[in-house]
């Protein structure tokens, strides 16, 4: 079925007490049940919809999409594991299944991982698949140092936080370079800060050079022009300065300095104020 994963824009063939069935593209009907029904479809007309299989794998279209269609990533919560795989919340009715063969770790009810939206052909069903390192590019030449780019945080390991990039590339954000709450399935804008020999990329959450620490400045007169004055100075220590402004005691240093030579603030024994 080519509509299987995809969101399809179908033809309404005829409704019934069940719904309404939808005209496939090579012959034969889906069901989109009436509870996806407001009132304002008509015989004739196209409607946008995500086809799936239900529990008894029966085809089955519904109007809200998933987290992910066909052949796409997703960060996903496990709401059941059992002798035979996991279930994933993707946002529908009936749960992704991910086969033990498709799960690259261990996986726990309630905790978060990044799942491929895939097509089994031997069964014609849509399952998940956690082994992702299959499907990522390792080609990374089209990115420079200092690109910003888009990143979904999908794991946390000893070194750091691991991110997709683009669907296809990953990157890793070290923990020590982290100064803010980072959660998986958070996306957040990041920027090259190089290209490994595997193909993998290193990120910071900054940017770098000169420009960090214009942002880091940027910030303290925020905060400054809210408060008036900040506790903290060059010999306060990093988890005062990382809970009052969450940035390292380096950035804020070099931040101040450059707020000092351009006489934004003033230093006192006690802390900064605006000049």
């Amino acid at each position: 079925m080519k509509e299987l994963g995809k969101i399809n824009s179908l033809l309404i063939n005829r409704f019934t007490d069940n719904g309404a069935y939808l005209a496939l593209q090579e012959g034969g009907e889906v069901l989109l049940p009436k509870g996806y029904l407001d009132g304002t479809e008509e015989v004739g007309k196209e409607i946008e919809v995500f086809v799936y299989t239900d529990s008894e794998d029966r085809p089955v279209a519904v109007t809200s999409p998933p987290v992910a269609l066909l052949d796409e990533f997703a960060v996903m919560e496990a709401k059941q594991i059992t002798k035979i795989g996991a279930f994933m919340d993707w946002g529908l009715p009936k749960d992704l299944f991910v086969p033990n063969a498709e799960m690259g770790q261990n996986m726990e009810v309630g905790e978060k991982y990044l799942i491929r939206v895939c097509l089994d052909y031997k069964t014609e069903r849509l399952i998940g698949v956690n082994k992702y390192e299959d499907f990522l590019l390792t080609d990374t030449q089209g990115f420079e140092a200092g690109q910003q780019i888009e990143v979904l945080v999908f794991d946390e390991s000893d070194l750091g936080y691991k991110g997709l990039i683009e669907g296809n590339f990953e990157g890793l954000i070290y923990k020590n370079e982290v100064f803010k709450p980072m959660e998986i399935g958070d996306r957040v804008n990041a920027y090259v800060k190089k290209r490994r020999d595997d193909g993998k990329l290193d990120l910071q959450l900054l940017p770098s050079g000169r420009e960090k620490y214009e942002e880091g400045a940027e910030k303290i007169l925020e905060v400054l022009k809210v408060q008036k004055f900040l506790p903290l100075h060059d010999k306060s220590s990093p988890e005062s300065i990382k809970e009052l402004l969450g940035m390292s005691k380096k950035h804020f240093k070099q931040s101040i300095g450059q707020l000092y030579k351009a006489k934004k603030i003033e230093i006192k024994g006690d802390g900064i104020s605006l000049v």
